[in-house]
């Protein structure tokens, strides 16, 4: 059946700000239908709050709403736009809920809006957990005994009937929100009550808690002709007992008969079949018992979910630009498949590789955060990496992960305390994964270690495995290892700098040349969807140890887009949209552009917007081999955050051309000493300062610059390590515990401005002009970081005097650091006076907020800066804001209830939202401003 034709604009609702459960992989999966939809002429329009997005940019979609989520913003836009159809599985749990808001108070009937790709009558069946249970009675899928309550009385009673352990699950929540576990029944009472507050209907299930059970996910799509196909089987390497945003997760399954795989697949096309009748995606979650494979349903949603995502990096099948497709009235028989452009998307995809996914923990800005893991999930983000085999993909995600570890264990970073061990074993955290393979290095016996994990065997016989090989390594020097087993322990995922930590005395660099001299190198082999059944179009490439290598590097003039790795606090989905947009505009300047990165959840990991992704750990030795194999003319680090940033040194070291600014100018801005000596040079106000390389040097600059005073590290982004300390004793903990976490670093004591403003800038600088893109005043005062302040632009209560220097400080520093692309300032404000506090030579969390405010593509023009084709007289700038704009933090405290929430120096906010006013009377404004009165008279 053709699409239906009388669908000629459509409505994509978002997902808003991040918060944890709910994050950029919805901005990958409504760019990615919005693309869809306009390559068959409809008419996109998107709500979404969120300005740090791709979603959000006109390159995506027609007309784009930057407004709350709520049923008044859309009738706002159903009056001011004919809307034929509303598409609301995109913007997860916040854009069902509503959806079915609007479905309630007639909305959508009273505008003649269809709703496509989900039946809302659906979304009821799913959520509801009691409809939800009946149903799977009804057609004969399994679930666990289990009863629902609206009251407390109603739990307790359905508590006695089933037994413990149970589990708390509400109605209507995201992420696991408000569940839990109860193993006795002093924990019920306590238990039931967040359960019940948090579902916004007063409702949750009582169900028998099947912990240690294995978890399944599979991905699925449905046309209007009933064909269902089975796009990814996932399965979790956790147990039953941890969200599965918080588990590593594995594709294909490792551990599934072929006959529990055959009845899971049908048990999930019935599934999907029973809840309604509509065409798009659907993901399923299933327990099975390891010891006879019974299975039974967890539930399922009716539209692409956080696995959507990585299922389609895992398979390179766009499940949300098919999704979008079936929902206008294609069959999956009509449609092509998208990377090898011959074969039909009614194909289901096949893998010769694994990936493994493992999730992203920011534990560290919740101090005194509950850590273990269970039914809330509360990683921030995650890594997915590709390999031959298993254990090679887990080696290379655990270096995808940013937190300095160099692979699984090999580094240095090895807990050595048993009793704590097996506590981690026990009650799991981040870093369990880890945790296990210290035990195995102690002697603990694998039966022990599954029993207090559950983990199944094969996957700990994998881990234990390493420890053999590491045993043998050591026998060698790094003259005498044998090529083979030299190649093995590549094959297993072993980095140049494992290795080289294990012989001890020899340099990664020794260890590199070393393996290059036996002729041991990477080779790159392509992501298909068919196990190279049929050949590939589409250039998607992961890295492993073979003989073949099938990525072949062109003669063209190229670029490399280093990304920004996981999502955490501090380092988010904005680094991401300034990533796509360098993309853009490297492929508009002639240039192959080519993108290396490790996030599942990102639009720059799609596999059509690079000319060429490598879907590889953003981790030096990954990276210095594509850039060996593909010699670039130059490497873009401006644009991924840290991540790229910290590489600039070695890029430089190699002689890798840094596009933009250079890597002395950089690291001048990057480190705080020699950046305050430079405001000295140039007759800038700074605050009063000195360097330590130790607490005792600490105390004594603090007491010649005066307290309170602010500690800082260099080289460091979101705030980490930074703390106001008021008196020696509180400075001595500080500097002890920075140069721990952050050894070899020289930490930075400023004098801090007391109830001073906040105001920042951002510029872009050709090296010759300087044009200023925007200037924010923040609500919060000097000492919150900038991410958790709500910041107005353009100023609204600050001087034309003090702007006027804000301007004369930003182009004197753009000049002074011959800065080629993008520079963020900000600034303390105290009376007329004006201090710097930093500056940063790159992209920034706001540049995105700007660029949406003012419907300027500020990173597209920086990046073409950078590149060096155009010149800032090159453009006409015109900004189209007409009153103001206010980037606002949200928060995920709700996941750490017991943590403080006092906002401080180091960044703790999840996401941000954008809102628009066009009168300083707003009785919203007023009210930030009585706030901002507040804070400075405090």
């Amino acid at each position: 059946m053709p699409r239906n034709t009388s669908i000629k604009s459509v409505l994509i609702i978002g997902s808003g700000p991040i918060v944890i459960g709910q994050a950029c992989e919805f901005d990958y999966s409504g760019s990615q239908a919005a693309l869809s939809l306009k390559e068959e002429g409809i008419e996109v329009s998107i709500i979404n709050s969120n300005p740090a997005t791709i979603m959000t940019d006109k390159v995506i979609a027609d007309h784009v709403y930057l407004l709350p989520l709520t049923v008044e913003s859309i009738e706002e836009i159903l009056k001011e736009q004919h809307i034929d159809a509303v598409l609301p599985t995109m913007g997860g749990q916040t854009a069902l809920n509503l959806c079915i808001e609007a479905s309630n108070i007639g909305l959508w009937e009273k505008y003649d809006v269809k709703v496509i790709g989900v039946d809302v009558a659906a979304i009821e069946k799913t959520e509801n957990r009691e409809e939800f249970r009946q149903l799977m009675i009804d057609i004969g899928v399994g679930v666990a005994p289990s009863k629902i309550a609206n009251s407390f009385l109603e739990g307790k009673e359905a508590a006695q009937e089933i037994g413990y352990p149970l589990v708390i699950r509400p109605s209507y929540t995201l992420a696991g929100t408000g569940g839990g576990f109860v193993h006795s029944k002093d924990e019920f009472d306590a238990a039931l009550s967040r359960g019940l507050s948090a579902s916004p209907t007063h409702e949750v299930l009582v169900e028998k808690a099947v912990l240690g059970w294995k978890e399944f996910e599979l991905e699925l799509l449905r046309d209007t002709n009933d064909n269902v196909i089975i796009i990814c089987t996932i399965e979790n390497f956790d147990p039953m007992g941890i969200h599965t945003g918080d588990s590593i997760t594995v594709a294909p399954g490792m551990t599934l008969s072929d006959k529990c795989y055959q009845d899971m697949r049908n048990q999930a096309i019935l599934m999907m079949r029973s809840i309604g009748n509509f065409a798009g995606g659907c993901n399923v979650q299933f327990s099975v018992n390891p010891e006879d494979e019974d299975i039974i349903a967890i539930e399922i949603n009716p539209r692409v979910s956080r696995s959507s995502a990585l299922a389609s990096k895992a398979t390179g099948y766009p499940i949300a630009k098919i999704a979008a497709k079936l929902a206008i009235g294609y069959n999956l028989d009509e449609l092509q498949n998208q990377i090898t452009k011959t074969t039909s998307a009614y194909f289901e995809p096949t893998l010769d590789y694994v990936i493994v996914k493992v999730p992203r923990f920011n534990f560290d800005k919740f101090k005194g955060a509950n850590t273990e893991l269970g039914l809330q999930m509360k990683a921030v983000g995650e890594v997915m990496a590709i390999g031959r085999t298993f254990i090679e993909a887990l080696q290379k995600a655990c270096q995808s992960l940013e937190t300095n570890r160099a692979g699984l264990g090999a580094d240095g970073r090895q807990l050595r305390n048993l009793e704590e061990i097996m506590h981690s074993l026990e009650h799991p955290s981040g870093d369990r994964l880890f945790h296990i393979k210290d035990a195995f290095e102690l002697g603990v016996p694998l039966e022990s270690i599954r029993k207090a994990t559950r983990i199944d065997k094969w996957y700990l016989v994998q881990i234990q495995e390493l420890v053999a090989l590491e045993t043998e390594l050591r026998r060698y020097q790094l003259n005498n290892i044998p090529k083979d087993f030299f190649m093995t322990l590549k094959q297993k995922g072993y980095s140049d700098i494992q290795i080289s930590w294990l012989l001890g005395n020899v340099t990664e660099d020794e260890v590199y040349d070393r393996r290059k001299a036996l002729g041991i190198s990477r080779v790159y082999k392509m992501v298909d969807t068919c196990a190279a059944e049929f050949p590939a179009q589409t250039p998607y490439y992961y890295s492993t140890f073979e003989e073949e290598n099938e990525s072949v590097a062109s003669d063209k003039k190229k670029i490399v887009v280093l990304g920004s790795g996981p999502n955490r606090i501090g380092q988010g989905i904005e680094f991401d949209y300034s990533c796509v947009h360098g993309l853009l505009a490297a492929k508009e300047a002639g240039f192959e552009a080519i993108m290396v990165n490790c996030n599942p959840e990102t639009v720059s990991t799609d596999f059509n917007m690079a000319d060429k992704l490598y879907f590889e750990p953003v981790f030096w030795e990954h990276v210095r081999e594509i850039i060996e194999l593909e010699k670039p003319v130059g490497v873009i680090v401006q644009l991924g955050g840290q991540t790229a940033l910290k590489m600039a040194d070695q890029l430089e070291a190699l002689g890798v051309k840094i596009i933009g600014t250079d890597f002395q100018n950089m690291d001048l801005a990057e480190d705080r000493g020699r950046f305050s000596d430079l405001l000295k040079s140039l007759d800038i106000p700074y605050p009063k300062y000195g360097v330590a390389e130790s607490a005792e040097e600490a105390i004594k600059v603090a007491n010649e610059v005066g307290y309170p005073v602010l500690v800082r590290p260099s080289y460091v982004l979101g705030g980490q390590g930074m703390s106001i300390v008021i008196n020696d004793d509180d400075l001595e903990k500080a500097v002890v515990n920075l140069l721990k976490n952050l050894p070899g670093n020289r930490v930075l004591i400023d004098h801090f401005l007391d109830r001073a403003e906040e105001a920042e800038s951002d510029s872009i600088c050709d090296g010759e002009d300087v044009h200023i893109i925007g200037m924010m005043e923040h609500i919060e005062p000097a000492g919150i970081h900038s991410g958790d302040s709500y910041a107005v632009l353009p100023p609204f209560s600050l001087s034309q005097a003090v702007q006027d220097k804000m301007a004369e400080y930003s182009i004197k520093l753009a000049k002074a650091l011959d800065v080629r692309g993008l520079l963020n300032i900000q600034f303390a404000v105290k009376g007329e006076n004006v201090y710097v506090i930093e500056a940063n030579p790159r992209a920034s969390r706001t540049v995105p907020f700007i660029a949406k405010a003012y419907d300027v593509p500020y990173i597209n023009i920086a990046t073409k800066i950078m590149l060096g084709v155009n010149k800032l007289k090159d453009f006409k700038i015109e900004r189209k804001l007409q009153g103001w704009a206010i980037k606002e933090p949200v928060f995920s405290f709700s996941k750490f209830p017991e943590v403080d929430k006092q906002l401080g120096p180091e960044m703790k906010s999840t996401g941000e939202a954008i809102r628009f006013i066009k009168d300083l009377n707003d009785p919203y404004f007023r009210d930030l401003v009585a706030k901002k009165s507040m804070f400075l008279s405090k």
